[in-house]
């Protein structure tokens, strides 16, 4: 996939607007991120009820959307609320809600950056666009900036006498769970899009498609992060 500048600057200004608005409900109060987690939520399902009234046996896909879309989001607020990283540094910011977003945005964005430039072996028939070399980049730089500073992070504004709550291996293992499981969330929106037979899920986001395309990797990589913390943390 060649590199498109005009395309890559549509996607850039839309990301940008789209990060201030994500990054001022989330961190505002506990209310408005609740607020916005159930905006996004309710955009969610719109758009995937038109994806699956287009399938076969469309009760089924129903039942699924509980999980995929409801208990993702249900498990992203219980992130907020159920913190350690954010109580260790008594902090009133969503530190693992902003490390999964942060995680997703650094894989998306390298991914396509990679695979615009050096692409060359596709991914999957599901998304011919995507390339191994790409999806490889993104979880590899993801890997590197968001493992990375988490742990460094959270240590430089511990309360005193309070231990470190994760050591510099957990946020490698988070990042690599997040973009490897953030990946297959993209591809697994990728094959509901083929199944019903449309490019986009919507056209909310300029460049970015609908509400599934944004954050089709968040819900499956919000649920390996609640499932890494609730384990090891």
């Amino acid at each position: 996939m060649a590199f498109n500048r005009q395309v890559f600057q549509q996607r850039t200004i839309t990301a940008f607007f789209f990060a201030a608005v994500m990054l001022f409900g989330l961190c505002w109060s506990t209310w408005s991120f609740v607020l916005l987690v159930m905006i996004i939520h309710a955009g969610c399902w719109v758009e995937y009820q038109r994806l699956y009234s287009l399938f076969r046996f469309p009760i089924r896909y129903l039942l699924l959307g509980f999980l995929y879309l409801s208990l993702s989001w249900a498990l992203f607020i219980d992130l907020k609320m159920q913190d350690p990283l954010a109580s260790a540094a008594a902090t009133s910011l969503p530190v693992l809600c902003l490390f999964a977003l942060a995680c997703m945005w650094i894989n998306d964005t390298m991914a396509y950056l990679v695979g615009s430039f050096i692409g060359r072996t596709p991914l999957s028939p599901v998304s011919p666009k995507k390339t191994w070399e790409g999806t490889l980049g993104g979880v590899v730089l993801t890997v590197l900036i968001a493992g990375a500073l988490l742990p460094r992070l959270i240590a430089s504004n511990l309360l005193p006498g309070v231990s470190m709550p994760l050591r510099s291996l957990d946020g490698y293992l988070m990042a690599l769970l997040a973009a490897a499981f953030g990946t297959a969330g993209d591809l697994f929106e990728s094959k509901l899009k083929r199944m019903a037979g449309v490019k986009d899920s919507g056209r909310i986001l300029p460049g970015h498609g609908g509400w599934l395309d944004r954050f089709d990797s968040l819900l499956w990589g919000t649920p390996v992060i609640w499932i890494y913390v609730r384990v090891f943390l």
